[in-house]
């Protein structure tokens, strides 16, 4: 179901966090690498990441925003807890012992720097804290906002904090950034039949190959919305299995006895952090570069064009 965005033109603080990774990587996809700079080197996550930022400045109008990085993207304390985490993703000439590399596309990697130094150029916040992941920065801005806040990601991890009461949704890119799943507690009990909460514990039931969490043997989406509904939440689902007079067949009550280990751990696993110790940095969006001799050198090096000059003149207006 799509919901158009609607502007909130009032003068209270507008929060914007983007999930930048998920965002570069649909640029470095959606644009052609034959976007390249002088030097030849491809540009098209760049170029296409700054059009995505023009476009939710343009349209959505935050007063402040944060690249949100990975500075981690897969913690030790996560996979200390299951091991599994992502580990289907590190690359696999990672030497032994030393952090984990996530394998990216070749011609991505190198533009990753290029993005930083545009965005510390211009005067956009980026932040990213040693020991976590982007998703933990964006829970630990969301928790502490005071005014609405708008999340942007590819990622349907982050539809647990979804708050309507604190104003808090996700924007999550159907096509680019210019068609976008509007993701508030009515999507959410339409689609999922939980609410923000309720779609980590449904998460966690089900697993998630992607990210290397097992889940519950099964126990998929419907199933795991369906004793939410009936027991409230994973406390109360695990409550049911020691309680012979639940409502739970032999197998659910079995095969969710069995997974005590895992449904453990997994909560703190699969809930985002919300108390990353973040920097003091100044979230404000700016309206003109921070540095404007970075800018015009790096537009010049990179080719950036008519991308890095759409988003000054829409930061500017």
């Amino acid at each position: 179901m799509m919901r158009r965005v609607t502007q909130d033109n009032s003068a209270s603080p507008r929060l914007m966090l983007l999930d930048t990774a998920s965002l570069y990587f649909r640029a470095y996809f959606g644009v052609p690498d034959s976007v390249k700079a002088p030097d030849g080197t491809p540009v098209n996550a760049v170029r296409g990441l700054l059009e995505f930022i023009t476009r939710l400045v343009h349209d959505h109008r935050p007063t402040h925003l944060v690249a949100c990085m990975d500075a981690d993207w897969r913690p030790q304390w996560r996979v200390d807890l299951i091991p599994s985490y992502k580990a289907h993703r590190v690359a696999e000439e990672t030497p032994a012992g030393t952090p984990d590399e996530e394998e990216v596309p070749d011609t991505l990697s190198p533009q990753v720097p290029v993005i930083e130094d545009v965005l510390d150029a211009v005067g956009i916040a980026r932040v990213g804290v040693a020991g976590y992941e982007a998703d933990d920065v964006i829970g630990t801005y969301t928790a502490r906002a005071s005014g609405p806040v708008d999340i942007v990601t590819g990622d349907r991890d982050l539809y647990q904090l979804v708050d309507d009461e604190r104003k808090r949704r996700v924007l999550y890119p159907i096509k680019g950034v210019g068609t976008l799943q509007v993701t508030d507690e009515a999507f959410l009990r339409e689609k999922y039949a939980v609410d923000g909460p309720g779609y980590v514990d449904m998460a966690l039931l089900r697993g998630d190959p992607s990210d290397g969490l097992p889940g519950v043997p099964g126990i998929g989406e419907k199933t795991a919305a369906k004793l939410l509904a009936q027991f409230g939440d994973l406390a109360g689902i695990m409550a049911a299995v020691d309680d012979p007079g639940a409502k739970l067949t032999p197998t659910q009550r079995k095969r969710l006895d069995e997974a005590r280990p895992y449904i453990a751990v997994a909560p703190k696993v699969v809930r985002v952090a919300d108390d990353v110790p973040l920097p003091d940095v100044d979230t404000a969006l700016p309206h003109a570069p921070r540095d404007p001799a970075a800018v015009g050198e790096l537009g010049a090096r990179w080719g950036l064009g008519g991308s890095l000059q759409r988003l000054l003149a829409t930061l500017a207006g």
